[in-house]
């Protein structure tokens, strides 16, 4: 038992769970990292953390790494996940998914990658309980505003309704003269 409590202070010292998270960006639909970034995580230089991808690049299915085109690249940088494009060293980056990092911890057969890999997959499955989080109260919320459109198509329904009731209602007059 303190071994344990020992080795989960030594994670949170290690890299701090916030910093981790600020690395994770969503591109095709995706939780991705940057090869770059997991690169500085474990402490490695991006070019041999490619090299040990490529060596074992039948671990790596589409699924669990991509490289981004230039018009992902370009939007990174306008939106500010990344702050230039000197910032990937020249190169198109790769990315990982969840799969793709937790493959990467069988590549990268160091101490700091096993520890650095623990940490990361739980930033994921925290963002993941968050998003999940997000889309439960946009859908309530979508449900939320069809009742209420409901409920005001109802309540215009009614005060039409009122608004005739309410309206004064005009007796023909009557003609004046002889009426046979």
């Amino acid at each position: 038992m303190m071994k344990q409590s020992q080795n989960k202070n030594m994670l949170k010292d290690l890299i701090p769970q916030e910093i981790v998270k600020r690395k994770i960006h969503l591109i095709r639909h995706h939780q991705v990292m940057l090869d770059k970034d997991l690169a500085e995580l474990y402490n490695v230089k991006p070019i041999r953390l490619r090299e040990q991808v490529k060596r074992n690049i039948k671990r790596f299915p589409n699924d669990f790494m991509f490289r981004l085109n230039e018009n992902e690249i370009d939007f990174m940088v306008s939106q500010n996940a990344i702050p230039s494009r000197k910032y990937l060293g020249g190169s198109r980056p790769y990315v990982f998914t969840e799969q793709g990092v937790a493959m990467l911890s069988t590549v990268l057969n160091s101490q700091r990658a096993i520890q650095v890999n623990t940490v990361i997959m739980r930033a994921f499955v925290k963002l993941r309980k968050i998003f999940s989080t997000h889309h439960a109260l946009a859908r309530k919320f979508n449900e939320l505003d069809h009742k209420v459109e409901k409920h005001d198509e109802e309540i215009q329904t009614i005060l039409d309704a009122i608004r005739k009731l309410m309206m004064p209602v005009e007796k023909p007059k009557r003609k004046i003269g002889f009426h046979p």
